[in-house]
């Protein structure tokens, strides 16, 4: 059964980086102890049997926290992964030509960069969230599109769906990123590429709670 996305939080995002098995499972065991809401499972040209593997671990291990596995890009490791959702690029295929078994079984999130009108077609595709970014100067992805705060609560107001706000946010900017209407921050670096992986999310996942802002 589809799961529901949580109203906000931390969106964690695995790094890339080359790093065994258990070394992914216990950062993002940190992560997940630390508040993080969804953990996006993003790792390029793994073997597929090691991939499944890693995402099958990550999603029984956000189901211990009652959070949700995403895995980014590849529908059919989600499904066999038995993951919550997938998260796709605007080169990862037609929205709206997804088959209704996998609607009826993932969430489903989109990358709009800067752009409400592929957030409009997204959302008229019936997605779960929309993402956008890079909302500043990201050291994953340092050439990526600008997008800037505005279109945050453009797009809440517009459309009615969640918002992940992705690139270079930190703790430290990130309330201003909230206020401008993001309901996710995503953060790959700023969590699974610091020394203390738990301190790290935990910073992030303080930013929502009410206190924060009073």
């Amino acid at each position: 059964m589809k799961r529901r996305l949580p109203a906000c939080g931390l969106y964690a995002i695995t790094s890339d980086h080359e790093q065994y098995s258990p070394a992914l499972l216990a950062s993002a065991d940190a992560a997940l102890r630390a508040g993080a809401a969804i953990v996006q499972y993003r790792r390029k040209n793994l073997p597929p049997a090691r991939a499944q593997r890693e995402a099958a671990a990550l999603t029984s291990l956000c189901e211990q926290y009652g959070a949700l596995l995403i895995v980014n890009d590849n529908i059919e490791l989600a499904l066999e992964a038995g993951a919550h959702g997938v998260h796709l690029g605007r080169e990862d295929g037609d929205i709206q030509n997804l088959p209704g078994a996998v609607r009826a079984r993932l969430l489903i999130g989109i990358s709009c960069y800067n752009s409400l009108a592929l957030a409009e077609i997204a959302a008229e595709g019936g997605v779960d969230y929309l993402a956008f970014g890079s909302v500043f100067i990201s050291g994953t992805k340092p050439a990526a599109v600008h997008c800037p705060l505005s279109v945050l609560g453009e797009a809440k107001a517009r459309f009615g769906l969640p918002v992940v706000a992705i690139g270079g946010i930190t703790p430290d900017n990130g309330p201003a990123v909230i206020q401008a209407g993001a309901d996710f921050i995503a953060a790959i670096g700023g969590v699974f590429e610091q020394s203390d992986v738990y301190a790290s999310a935990l910073r992030y996942a303080q930013l929502f709670q009410p206190s924060e802002f009073l």
